[in-house]
């Protein structure tokens, strides 16, 4: 088959030359984070409970109620880890420089009742203190026993007190671990806690925590966002202006929709993305298929533009499906890094 000169138009046989056929890593980690996150929000009421128990004076207080609840300790740290939005590589970066930060080992700080100091039990450790040294990669991670209570405690402390730090430079790096400003304000607390897993929330909504499908497209709309900078808008199950179906009573829903945020023209471009991934053969990309004529013509219509990024093995078993994507579609990609970098470059050229 000739070989197509718009090299974003590509046939069936094109596409898979650079198709990876099977489920990525980092789209197995995103389904597994979804997972985490639906655990937490579950526990979160337990969560607040043990916090408005504590006594900011008083850290060894909260570590009783961990043990005294049965709440899991390594669950405890994975909601401070989310809550104060603090993960593991800036964790890993202290530990790195541990004793540039902490050269006596102390963790000094003050929540308004004088100086006070907690003396680190295992920080810094050898090697890399990432989230499974930390044993919070998974869901099983967060029930299993604790391999290592005193390396939670020497992180809970950091991230409930570094705002606190009485050490200028400690208090700039964690900044955002004001946690301990609210022990003993129940209200305050609850409301603290509450508002900022709305974050969390929104990064679920309308998922399936097992779903790999829903993990792949929410994976590419975070590497768009990343990569596409600041000045453009990548929106999940977004829609295009003027693209409607059902007669027209409703807008078309697509998985990913891309425009310019500095974009206030009249006729203000938009590309729409399609994401099927498929391991094993189903009846997704065959619905995909039969939308697919319809809405190229929707699209065009209006001087958009519709990409498809189409991978994995199932998929490509049901090549009359693929092709009729591939047919149109105005740029056909696969699921890997180098595949993605081309559907920026082709959204750079269609849109600004």
């Amino acid at each position: 088959m000739p070989m197509n000169d718009d090299r974003y138009e590509r046939s069936i046989d094109e596409l898979e030359v650079h198709a990876c056929k099977w489920w990525p890593a980092e789209v197995k980690a995103e389904a597994r984070s979804i997972s985490i996150l639906y655990t937490l929000l579950d526990s979160q009421d337990k969560f607040i409970a043990l916090l408005k128990l504590a006594n900011k004076d008083n850290p060894s207080g909260l570590f009783e109620l961990i043990n005294a609840s049965g709440f899991s300790w390594t669950k405890f740290l994975k909601h401070l880890i989310v809550l104060v939005d603090f993960g593991s590589e800036p964790l890993q970066r202290i530990n790195k420089d541990f004793t540039s930060y902490f050269p006596d080992r102390k963790l000094k700080y003050n929540v308004g009742s004088g100086e006070k100091e907690y003396t680190f039990s295992v920080l810094p450790i050898r090697g890399t203190l990432n989230n499974d040294r930390m044993q919070i990669s998974t869901i099983d991670d967060l029930h299993r026993p604790c391999r290592d209570i005193n390396l939670c405690k020497d992180v809970i402390m950091i991230l409930l007190y570094g705002a606190a730090s009485t050490d200028p430079q400690i208090k700039s790096i964690f900044t955002k671990c004001t946690i301990s400003d609210y022990l003993g304000k129940d209200e305050e607390l609850e409301t603290f806690v509450r508002q900022n897993y709305i974050r969390v929330s929104r990064i679920i909504a309308g998922k399936d925590a097992t779903d790999l499908g829903n993990a792949a497209q929410h994976y590419v709309v975070t590497y768009l966002s990343d990569h596409l900078g600041p000045n453009y808008n990548v929106r999940m199950n977004g829609t295009v202006p003027g693209v409607t179906q059902n007669n027209g009573s409703t807008l078309t829903n697509f998985d990913v929709v891309v425009d310019r945020v500095d974009d206030n023209s009249r006729h203000k471009k938009y590309v729409a993305i399609e994401v099927t991934f498929q391991e094993t053969t189903n009846s997704t990309i065959e619905r995909k298929g039969g939308q697919a004529v319809e809405r190229f013509n929707a699209i065009a219509s209006t001087r958009n533009y519709i990409a498809y990024i189409i991978d994995g093995a199932g998929n490509f078993a049901r090549r009359a499906a693929v092709r009729v994507l591939c047919e149109n579609s105005h740029c056909t990609v696969a699921y890997t890094h180098e595949e993605f970098q081309l559907l920026i470059e082709f959204i750079k050229e269609k849109i600004g």
